[in-house]
Order: C-alpha cells, then structure tokens, then sequence
C-alpha cells in the first residue's frame, strides 16, 4: 500500500509556497556554474575540506547532477501545491485566501518536499547572512519567511514521524 501525507494548509500559504519554489526553480536555471553565488553553492556539498584540487573536481563532477535534481524536486512540488492554489486573479482580501485546503503528497512527493523548502530556506539563510545560530534575529522582520519555512518544515518531520507506517520498509 502506498502512504501518502496529507498537511493542511491556507491558499495563502501555498501561494507563497508555489512562489518561492518557483524562484528557486528559476534561480537553479540561471545558475551555469555554483560557485558564482553563494546560496548556490550552499546547494552542492564540498567533497573535500583539506584539498582544493579534490574540492573542485568532486564539484565539477557532482554540481550538475545534483542541481537538476533540486530542479525536479522543485517541479514536483509546484505539481504538489498546483491543485491547492487560489483562481488567479487573487486581491488581498480574497477570503479564498484564508480557506484551509489539503496538499496530499506521497511518498516521493513528501521527500521532494522536504529538499526543496530545505534547500529555500538555505539560500534564504545565505542571503540574510545566517551561518550560525547567532546571526538570525527572530524580532528582524526580514527573518519572517526564513522561520516560517522552518516551521512548515518541523511540521512536515511532525507529521511523517506520527505516522507509523512511513516507518517501515
């Protein structure tokens, strides 16, 4: 049998979901080479801390490969949040907005997920120049979007950690 999540969530919510996800899709299509912006290259892992020479052939033969797969990971979530999303035009004070819809997700979907606002928030990090947990300021409003992807992601681990069949193998 085939699990599948299902998480509750606000048109809004998924609007701005779909719209940072599309961003980042965006960002990864613009990007030729990572280490030319360093949110980018926060995506792509050293493979070698104590030499430059292994670090830069490992991410010369790893970084496409590994950004084209946050790219499909970013296409399958906005086919995800697609069904979920307000009729466009919205104006801000469409109560559409504030209606609770469900995003069902399976298996593949929710681990696409998980990488995705994990890799958002990460290029978030980089641009407000969080690199420790000294350098976020939860009152700086600029802060917001960064700690609400970190909520949306607890909640997301919450929820596959509550079920127990995402538990066997």
């Amino acid at each position: 049998m085939t699990r599948e999540l299902v998480m509750a969530i606000t048109r809004i919510e998924a609007l701005h979901l779909s719209q940072m996800t599309e961003q980042f899709r965006d960002l990864l299509e613009a990007t030729t080479d990572a280490s030319s912006d360093d949110a980018v290259a926060r995506l792509v892992p050293e493979g070698y801390r104590d030499d430059d020479d292994a670090a830069r052939e490992f991410r010369h033969l790893t970084e496409r490969e590994l950004l084209d797969r946050r790219h499909t990971d970013a296409e399958t979530v906005l086919g995800i949040l697609g069904p979920t999303l307000p009729a466009m035009p919205v104006t801000p004070d469409d109560p559409a907005l504030t209606e609770e819809v469900v995003v069902h997700a399976s298996a593949e979907d929710v681990s696409a997920l998980l990488r995705t606002l994990s890799a958002i928030r990460l290029v978030l990090a980089t641009r407000l120049g969080i690199q420790a947990d000294d350098d976020h300021d939860s009152t700086d409003p600029r802060f917001g979007i960064y700690d609400w992807l970190g909520y949306r992601l607890d909640s997301l681990i919450t929820a596959i950690d509550a079920d127990p069949d995402s538990h066997d193998s």
